[in-house]
């Protein structure tokens, strides 16, 4: 509805409520302006009806959406399903073109505004989550291990003579196959304990790139988020040696936006030394569907270099659901996700040690970590490894997802190489332990039902482990029936 048509509605219905009428349409119009005048996230989230009326918008600006288009063309936008048409809001062309996943198409003019604005409002996002010098960035229909590849891939251009990546252990597949995919030779540097923490072994890292040779590699290829005891790399002192040696810095930061931390390591990386791109989960920060990343860096231009190497047209989904959800939350909606997310790992540190002392066990030390942490299984592993293993088994049967159980020993041979101590980032970490996170999006009742039922796991594998030790003749401790309930299921 334009003026004119409105202005044509006064003679169907009384002027004064067509003028409401207006006045509420001039509402949702202001919004849009002032989204695509400034690019950022706003301040307050959007509702529903106006993230509609955007998007439909958006879709009639794209000529599969035109009426009495004729398409003879071999991508003409056509959708068989109605329902698909529905999911996708009829933005159909999807983003970029065969040379660069950045570009505008002719025939999409709708779908190419969703992509420019949606990389506004997320590196908006970026800056105010700590980033505050990043330059520029992209969202990718890719998850995080293929989006490293292709910040790899791109590097090959600059760096043809590299044969290897500088990678701190992180017992993650995809991390690991992201630079084998690309071509290249990871140097796995095993990680150092200090106290209950894994840290990165810099000494082991200068030495590799003067036994190797900095022309040899690729990169460095650091880490952020990562599970417990392992904590984040030590970004500051790998920018400055990056920096020093002229290599470049590639961070995994796959599920660190939530973290303040994470994101000053970051700020603090590029501010004293060298970060070249950092690449993050689009799931894990935002919870919508799986298979978005964003690529992110301070040098617009080599950004604009990995954007170019996507070879194709690229789905539009990732950018529309979190579009979306940015739209629907606004600033303050997602700040106040982050900060909650904040206060539950204290709750949820809080609860696991006092459950972990109620057992025998201790929570692990691991204050550099942000958002995973780690409770000791000595007590299990006094009763062997099928009993660590086992609890694991017992959780997910309960619905406790996401919950990490790492025996001891576990040996995983990944693409040729193989990994000693799997699980737990290093070859021999001195006890088996389980890890819990306080990621965004939980809440004190998820935290609350994990400890019940993790405490009524132990008190069963405890129990039926001392009947064992009886029936076998050794002696055991009396444990009290009434440690598990039936009629309270597990």
């Amino acid at each position: 509805m334009n003026i004119q048509n409105f202005s044509l509605s006064e003679k169907l219905v009384s002027a004064s409520y067509v003028r409401q009428g207006l006045q509420a349409r001039r509402g949702h119009e202001q919004l849009v302006r002032v989204l695509l005048q400034q690019g950022k996230c706003p301040e307050e989230g959007w509702s529903e009806s106006t993230v509609e009326l955007f998007l439909n918008e958006l879709a009639v600006m794209d000529s599969n959406n035109f009426l009495g288009n004729c398409g003879v063309g071999e991508r003409e936008g056509r959708v068989a399903s109605g329902l698909v048409a529905r999911r996708h809001y009829r933005l159909i062309h999807g983003i970029g073109r065969s040379g660069d996943i950045a570009a505008v198409q002719p025939k999409a003019a709708g779908s190419s505004l969703l992509n420019k604005i949606t990389n506004s409002v997320v590196l908006d996002v970026l800056k105010f989550t700590g980033v505050r010098s990043v330059s520029s960035c992209f969202v990718v229909p890719m998850a995080t291990g293929m989006s490293l590849t292709l910040c790899f891939l791109t590097l090959r251009h600059r760096r043809p003579g590299a044969r290897f990546i500088l990678w701190p252990r992180i017992d993650q597949k995809s991390c690991f196959k992201s630079m084998l995919t690309a071509g290249f030779e990871p140097v796995v540097i095993e990680n150092v304990l200090e106290g209950d923490e894994l840290r990165t072994n810099l000494e082991e890292v200068e030495r590799k790139i003067e036994e190797l040779g900095a022309e040899n590699f690729l990169c460095v290829h650091s880490t952020t988020s990562c599970f417990a005891p392992r904590v984040p790399d030590r970004l500051e002192e790998l920018a400055v040696l990056c920096a020093k040696h002229d290599i470049p810095h590639i961070v995994n930061n796959a599920y660190g936006m939530q973290s303040s931390k994470c994101m000053h390591l970051i700020q603090q990386g590029a501010r004293v030394g060298r970060i070249d791109a950092f690449v993050q989960s689009l799931d894990k920060n935002f919870m919508v569907p799986v298979g978005g990343a964003i690529i992110a860096g301070f040098d617009e231009n080599f950004i604009k270099e990995i954007s170019k190497m996507y070879p194709g047209r690229a789905s539009a989904s990732p950018s529309l659901d979190v579009l979306i959800t940015l739209l629907t939350l606004g600033a303050n909606g997602y700040k106040k996700l982050l900060a909650e997310r904040k206060e539950l790992y204290g709750h949820l540190a809080q609860e696991l040690s006092a459950l972990a002392e109620r057992h025998g066990e201790r929570l692990l030390h691991t204050p550099h970590n942000p958002i995973s942490l780690a409770m000791s299984l000595n007590h299990l592993q006094t009763h062997g490894t099928a009993a660590v293993t086992q609890l694991g088994s017992m959780l997910f049967t309960r619905q406790v997802s996401g919950a990490r159980v790492v025996p001891l020993g576990v040996e995983q041979t990944v693409s040729g190489h193989t990994f000693r101590g799997f699980m737990s980032h290093a070859d021999a970490y001195p006890c088996p332990y389980l890890n819990a996170a306080s990621a965004i999006g939980i809440t004190r009742d998820d935290i609350t039902l994990c400890i019940k039922r993790l405490d009524k796991c132990l008190k069963s594998l405890s129990k039926e482990a001392c009947a064992e030790k009886r029936e076998s003749g050794s002696p055991a401790e009396d444990v009290d029936d009434q440690t598990v309930l039936p009629q309270d299921p597990v």
